[in-house]
């Protein structure tokens, strides 16, 4: 098997990239003091994130796995974490059967 030499650096320019974004994230996290509407802002990054992935999933792959995020989401506004992953296991096993 040959590799491209142009691949290869490629791989290795965006592994180095990605390797600096995160030591730079880590290195000045500490020394950036936020308030008000940017301290919103930057809470609300982790939520929107999680929802970027997981809705293409719910939306795209059937009723069963779109009503079982629903559920989930109920869940997850009212009960603790590990009771929300177990409904949401429950109920996307569940409504896979009956499907």
């Amino acid at each position: 098997m040959r590799i491209d030499p142009t691949t290869l650096w490629t791989i290795l320019g965006m592994a180095v990239v990605t390797y600096l974004t995160r030591i730079a994230g880590l290195a000045f996290a500490d020394r950036l003091v936020l308030s008000g509407r940017a301290k919103v802002a930057f809470e609300a990054i982790p939520p929107a994130v999680l929802i970027a992935v997981i809705a293409p999933t719910a939306l795209a792959t059937g009723w069963p796995e779109t009503a079982a995020a629903a559920i989930t989401m109920v869940a997850a506004l009212r009960l603790p974490l590990l009771a929300t992953i177990a409904i949401g296991v429950a109920s996307v096993v569940a409504l896979r059967a009956v499907a």
